[in-house]
């Protein structure tokens, strides 16, 4: 019966690697403790108690122990939406009416607009609060802000 257990801890741990989730990886290690009993009883009932009552245990007390050093952050900001947060500099006016406007971010350069009744002076501090397609939403960190004249006409 040794035989079976073996094989079913091969199985739980090829499983574990296939999934990752460090969980099937106990069911491999009681079948191990099931295969050590084997060898001493070939009461079928012993052998499967074995297995159950130390998988359950070693899932119990080691996952809470594991899911302290296991990073559990479910989105890692990429790309673009890793600026937003970020500080920055006007490098060309931005003025929401003509739609015109960069900032330097990170040493990079990107397009960027703000809210409509706002322009930004060149050099100019800036915080970047979100990405809007390919432009970067921003708010100004001084008061370095004129408000835009209405034109009538």
């Amino acid at each position: 019966m040794w035989q079976f257990w073996l094989i079913a801890a091969g199985v739980f741990f090829i499983a574990e690697i296939a999934t990752m989730g460090f969980l099937v990886f106990w069911l491999g290690v009681g079948s191990l403790f099931a295969m050590i009993v084997s060898f001493f009883t070939d009461n079928l009932v012993v052998q499967t108690a074995v297995f159950v009552i130390s998988s359950i245990i070693l899932l119990l007390t080691t996952k809470p122990f594991v899911n302290k050093f296991v990073n559990k952050k479910k989105s890692v900001k990429t790309n673009c939406y890793s600026l937003i947060g970020d500080e920055g500099i006007v490098t060309e006016d931005i003025n929401t009416l003509e739609s015109t406007g960069q900032v330097k971010v990170n040493g990079e350069v990107w397009s960027a607009t703000c809210d409509d009744d706002l322009t930004i002076a060149k050099g100019s501090a800036i915080k970047v609060v979100k990405v809007n397609g390919v432009k970067l939403f921003v708010k100004p960190i001084k008061e370095d802000v004129k408000e835009k004249e209405v034109v009538t006409k």
